[in-house]
């Protein structure tokens, strides 16, 4: 393994060992609609994600669904519900298990907290209502979090000399257009459907802050 590699296993323990060590355990044994919603998410994670379009090892593109993910269990949830699915995908071949750092940090953390640092600051910093919700907490993030990830992924293997810059760029990078508008439209939509129909499950929105005023 490389040092980059070292650096994101350790990078994302952190993360990990951080949520899960907030976890009542003994509460969330005893909540079955809480399992149900860190396992379900989890399980939708690992199906979207082995819908995957890709020329060279490790230049996949594919939905993230982070931004809803987020928005439903919050941060510490989010990152454990990502790492159940992230492990499923990689025992089946999702990728390189040298590389589960470096996945893990750049294609969930990131997004996670890309998504969590806007509905932090729509939430003290915009008027709330349902729009705003919609649109600056799942949309926005969306868009940015899975250009983001390609260029931040895209980076790492040319630095890591796995691939030219002329490849990475021109299998991966130069996608980032194409693959902005799905992946907020996605999200977008999933929270709103969420939001109407069952906002109990989204852990992020509340009546009385989005639409009682």
């Amino acid at each position: 393994m490389s040092t980059l590699q070292v650096l994101a296993f350790i990078a994302y323990g952190a993360f990990l060992l951080s949520a899960i060590k907030q976890i009542d355990l003994a509460h969330f044994a005893k909540n079955k609609n809480q399992q149900h919603l860190i396992f379900g998410t989890a399980a939708s994670l690992f199906v979207l994600w082995l819908f995957k379009a890709g020329i060279y090892e490790g230049l996949d593109v594919h939905f993230l669904g982070l931004s809803v993910l987020t928005l439903m269990l919050g941060f510490r949830n989010a990152i454990i519900a990502s790492f159940i699915a992230l492990l499923g995908a990689h025992t089946i071949g999702y990728g390189a298990w040298e590389n589960f750092g470096v996945n893990a940090l750049l294609g969930t953390i990131l997004p996670i907290g890309i998504t969590y640092l806007f509905y932090m600051l729509s939430f003290h910093r915009i008027p709330r209502q349902l729009f705003v919700y919609i649109f600056v907490c799942a949309f926005f993030p969306a868009a940015l979090s899975i250009a983001l990830k390609t260029l931040a992924l895209g980076t790492f293997y040319y630095a890591e000399g796995v691939y030219s810059w002329d490849i990475v760029f021109d299998n991966y990078i130069l996608l980032v257009p194409l693959l902005v508008f799905p992946e907020a439209l996605l999200n977008g939509m999933a929270i709103t459907i969420l939001v109407i129909y069952q906002p109990t499950w989204v852990y992020t929105f509340h009546d009385k802050f989005y639409l009682d005023n």
